[in-house]
């Protein structure tokens, strides 16, 4: 068990070479790096009574924007053959210990530093594809860029890195979000930040989060967030936004249609807010999740491509945005990232597929086994 003083976080020992010939190439490796929490979840179906009592399925469950993401990977890992490491920071109690067997039971490499304080914890308020979110983030705000180092040091280099906004919107862990970044690039990796929160994007502003993440490959946000990723965008909810949770995959709305070929003529306001962001923050494309309307892609040079949401019974939209991020990375990793032949409605589609399964059951984790899923 680590403890602050310790130098690095506890990491498995970086496998000898294989005789030449003995063994095929090892699969593609993805960095994710954030939070893991415990899940504090409450699903109600009446509006919450203020003051009073409200009915409630109340359950703990494991959760944090980066683990779930990892746990999604690490769950079509046969499928799409990768590695999945989650670099991470949890405390010694007893919530600690039982995140990390749960990632590791699941096949994800934890690269993980123990402090004495709490794990992270998170109360999520559900009701249909609504929820609210009380956030104790614990352990998860002394990440260190040592403990980035140790990580990469101790393994071969990723092939791409994800990063959950989280760690880069909080001032504590934001030298880690940033060191994880140029570490990325340091060694060819492609990268992605998945945008996390509009209420933290609107307190850190555009303008400071675009120096963040400026030259990352994908930008990951739902409609409120890349909204509040723009300058000079006016407030306020807008007829097209469906929900904020972030996920690809809800029940029946009027769907965008699906576009598996370029559109140089966007007619949603949501194509013009992707397109304009991916335009001003220069990166390889923004990717905005728009839950029951599925999702959209625009890249730099001005193309569109969007999907509509697989059709399901939503039972909760918890982790539907981190399952959305898995798909889509995993298609993105199996065809070369930004030097292979990524299409972007096929990258979309895996995307809207784990979202889609998200949805379908509570928390933010895949089921186990987890279901044969089309993703390439």
């Amino acid at each position: 068990m680590n403890s602050p003083s310790d130098p690095a976080p506890s990491v498995p020992a970086r496998p000898a070479p294989a005789a030449r010939g003995s063994v095929r190439p090892s699969p593609p490796r993805i960095f994710v790096v954030g939070d893991v929490v415990t899940d504090i979840l409450a699903m109600h179906t009446d509006p919450i009574r203020e003051g009073a009592d409200t009915p409630a399925q109340i359950r703990m469950a494991p959760g944090g924007s980066a683990a779930n993401t990892a746990a999604w990977l690490a769950a079509y890992r046969h499928r799409i053959p990768v590695q999945v490491t989650l670099i991470c920071a949890v405390g010694t109690d007893s919530a600690g210990r039982e995140r990390i067997a749960e990632l590791t039971a699941g096949g994800v490499d934890c690269a993980v530093r123990r402090y004495p304080t709490a794990t992270g914890s998170v109360v999520v308020l559900s009701c249909g594809l609504e929820r609210t979110m009380l956030n104790d983030r614990g352990a998860n705000r002394l990440l260190t860029p040592a403990d980035i180092d140790a990580a990469f040091a101790a393994r071969q280099p990723p092939a791409h890195l994800h990063l959950s906004g989280y760690t880069l919107l909080d001032p504590a862990s934001r030298p880690a979000g940033l060191r994880a970044l140029a570490a990325a690039r340091e060694c060819g990796a492609t990268t992605s930040v998945d945008a996390a929160s509009s209420g933290f994007l609107a307190h850190s502003g555009s303008r400071t989060v675009h120096r963040w993440v400026a030259g990352v490959d994908l930008l990951l946000a739902n409609h409120d967030e890349a909204r509040a990723l723009l300058p000079s965008e006016p407030d306020g909810p807008t007829s097209e936004s469906p929900d904020s949770t972030s996920t690809a995959g809800t029940p029946a709305r009027p769907a965008a249609r699906d576009a598996s070929q370029r559109d140089d003529d966007p007619h949603s306001e949501t194509d013009q807010i992707a397109r304009r962001l991916a335009e001003w923050l220069g990166t390889g494309a923004v990717v905005v999740k728009r839950g029951a309307y599925g999702a959209v892609w625009a890249d730099s040079e001005g193309g569109v491509w969007r999907v509509p949401a697989e059709t399901v019974q939503a039972v909760d939209p918890t982790g539907a945005g981190d399952a959305f991020a898995a798909g889509l990375l995993l298609h993105w990793v199996s065809q070369g990232g930004r030097d292979g032949k990524v299409d972007p409605a096929a990258a979309l589609r895996a995307g809207a597929r784990l979202g889609a399964l998200a949805v379908c059951h509570p928390g933010g984790r895949p089921p186990t086994p987890a279901p044969p899923i089309e993703l390439a």
